[in-house]
């Protein structure tokens, strides 16, 4: 109808068209795979009139492209809005790739030596997962073997060792991601409202830094949370507890998305922080329904080795609880329930966080903590292989006496090393 109303016309024999489209779509010279289901066909009676109703589900990401005429390239479509259109061969090859049952971050990049690697971000890495389990049974060996255990190099069809996609992207420099990765783009900016350019940002063809997603995870989760509005509670009755389940459900979905990012797409990873809101836009399509990600409980990563080595190093969820988590953590707070919208041709996932930040003049850097003090030190100093007191200082905002103090339990417990003496002494994490 003109004003885009449906109304229904009588078929007069839809039985018979019932038959001729199952004869159709059991076809594999016509289509590659029926989907479809006894009960995705059915014929209804509407306003007196006897009509075909066809559902068609999203497709098992096993069974994409469903396409016609024996071509995916020339026969594969989408639904968009109101209407279909051809996918691209960027979307079909990334349907191809997404088929596998194998992670796709497994494969070994033969071309790569084990050179690539920023051997700081694996150091600081290392040092992360001594603080959070000191009786690992990886902790002796050295970085290759570490490596090889983990996931990030795996041996060539000669026996030689090479990064795998997994390891490059966790651990690499950036300018060596771009060789298998052409795409890869990840970039954080910090917005004052809706309209105006960023007004700071990190990404990761800086130069200044390595530019792989672990040393990101870090630069950008301080970013993100340092203005959430957190509740004032004491534990032991003096060391304030700044660690939230808002604060929680932020690095879920902050490693949500670089865990599940597809990096072979167009456009990189981006992630806004506005005054009371945060975007978070990484390419490639959910593989599973919006409905099921909400729902939890069903887990099918693209980076099945990302998730690995962010979960041995303390970070992110497992079984498909990332999602519902952030979604019940927003409703107990009473903000609003967050979006997530798929968008293709290029295939994007996009989740929007509404958040309730500190009052103008209130943001101390109190909030940036993680835990109690200590533990913020240490979280500090496995971003920053060495600081000195004053930058730790400045981070928590403490009183100089009060943080040399932790400085010196921490080194009292054999976590900390202290080397220099006075205004040129530095603190590492003890390896």
């Amino acid at each position: 109808m003109p004003d885009k109303s449906f109304r229904t016309v009588g078929l007069s024999s839809p039985e018979k068209l019932v038959s001729e489209f199952w004869s159709i779509v059991n076809n594999q010279q016509k289509v590659n795979v029926n989907i479809l289901t006894d009960k995705n066909v059915q014929i209804v009676e509407v306003d007196g009139n006897r009509i075909v109703v066809i559902e068609v589900p999203r497709a098992d990401r096993r069974d994409k492209p469903v396409y016609i005429n024996n071509n995916p390239l020339t026969g594969a479509y989408r639904r968009n809005g109101e209407g279909d259109y051809h996918c691209t061969k960027e979307e079909v090859q990334n349907m191809l790739r997404d088929q596998a049952d194998v992670s796709q971050d497994l494969r070994v990049l033969d071309t790569m030596s084990v050179d690539a690697f920023d051997y700081d971000s694996i150091k600081r890495y290392r040092m992360r997962i001594s603080n959070q389990r000191s009786d690992h049974v990886w902790r002796d060996l050295d970085d290759i073997s570490f490596l090889h255990k983990l996931g990030a190099v795996g041996r060539a069809g000669d026996g030689s060792l090479h990064p795998t996609a997994a390891g490059i992207l966790m651990f690499g420099f950036e300018y060596e991601i771009v060789r298998e990765f052409p795409n890869y783009f990840l970039d954080y900016q910090e917005h004052e409202n809706d309209t105006t350019r960023w007004t700071d940002r990190i990404i990761s063809s800086s130069g200044d830094w390595s530019g792989n997603i672990f040393d990101f995870y870090f630069r950008v989760y301080n970013r993100i949370t340092q203005e959430i509005k957190t509740p004032f509670k004491l534990e032991n009755g003096t060391d304030r507890i700044d660690d939230t389940p808002v604060h929680n459900a932020l690095r879920e979905a902050l490693a949500n998305a670089l865990i599940h990012a597809n990096y072979y797409d167009r456009r990189g990873l981006v992630i806004q922080r506005y005054r009371n809101k945060i975007v978070i836009a990484n390419p490639g399509s959910l593989r599973i329904s919006v409905d099921d990600a909400i729902s939890g409980g069903i887990s099918d990563p693209r980076n099945a080795t990302l998730i690995k080595m962010f979960n041995l190093a303390g970070i992110g969820e497992r079984a498909g609880s990332g999602i519902p988590n952030i979604y019940m953590v927003w409703e107990s707070q009473g903000w609003t329930v967050p979006t997530i919208e798929e968008q293709f041709n290029p295939d994007r996932t996009i989740l929007s966080l509404d958040v309730a930040l500190v009052a103008a003049g209130n943001g101390d850097k109190t909030a940036i903590k993680s835990g109690d003090k200590k533990t913020a030190i240490i979280e500090y100093l496995t971003d920053n292989v060495t600081c000195k007191a004053s930058d730790i200082s400045a981070l928590l905002g403490l009183k100089p006496s009060r943080t040399r103090a932790y400085l010196s339990e921490l080194i009292a417990e054999n976590l900390v090393v202290a080397e220099g003496a006075n205004r040129n002494r530095t603190y590492r994490l003890k390896v």
